[in-house]
């Protein structure tokens, strides 16, 4: 038995079955044979493997409706980015006067052609008005910096709105940054997709 951290918690609370592997396995997940012993080891062979962050053609196509929602409801979507599903879908769904603003929470720049592969996948090719700024991912995922901390407790005790840190603090940040250096046309409607909220301990 090991301690979970709170997503985890409640995973095992909803009747999920946990499995854990080693880091090695871990980093070879995608590797056929890899998963198919990691599945017989959890007994749960005819499972149906969700990839990564969720991300796979039928979620991009699923996140196609939040983009259909916001159609014509603002000049930019900004979202938070781990996997780049819900980008992909959201972009699709936009009007085509609309822009997708992703905030990749990783650093490495390998997002743009994940998204580009994701609407491939779902789509059979590009879809909709989207681009990455990558300056905000602060190190890297679960990662921040003393710089962010002041900025999401700040925004809170402005706004009175609990600002989840992996994404949402970065993505928000991003925007006041990019409003400061005038990235947005005066008059712009800008909204913020807030993917979560800080979770209860």
């Amino acid at each position: 038995d090991r301690p979970l951290n709170p997503s985890l918690a409640r995973c095992s609370a909803d009747g999920m079955r946990l499995h854990f592997v080693d880091r090695s396995t871990y980093r070879r997940k995608t590797e056929a044979d890899v998963l198919a012993r990691v599945l017989r080891a959890a007994d749960a062979e005819g499972a149906y493997v969700v990839p990564e962050g969720g991300s796979n053609a039928l979620a991009v196509r699923g996140c196609r409706a939040l983009g259909e929602e916001l159609s014509g409801q603002a000049d930019v979507v900004a979202i938070a980015c781990g996997t780049g599903g819900t980008l992909a879908g959201l972009a699709a769904g936009l009007s085509p006067d609309q822009r997708a603003l992703g905030v990749p929470v990783l650093r490495g720049g390998f997002l743009t052609a994940d998204i580009s592969a994701l609407q491939h996948q779902a789509f059979g090719g590009p879809r909709g008005d989207w681009q990455l700024d990558d300056r905000f991912h602060f190190g890297g995922y679960a990662r921040t910096t003393p710089e962010l901390e002041a900025f999401a407790e700040d925004f809170e005790e402005r706004h009175g709105v609990p600002v989840e840190r992996l994404y949402v603090a970065k993505l928000l940040y991003g925007l006041v940054v990019l409003t400061d250096e005038g990235a947005f046309p005066h008059g712009s409607t800008v909204v913020a997709v807030v993917t979560g909220t800080p979770q209860q301990v």
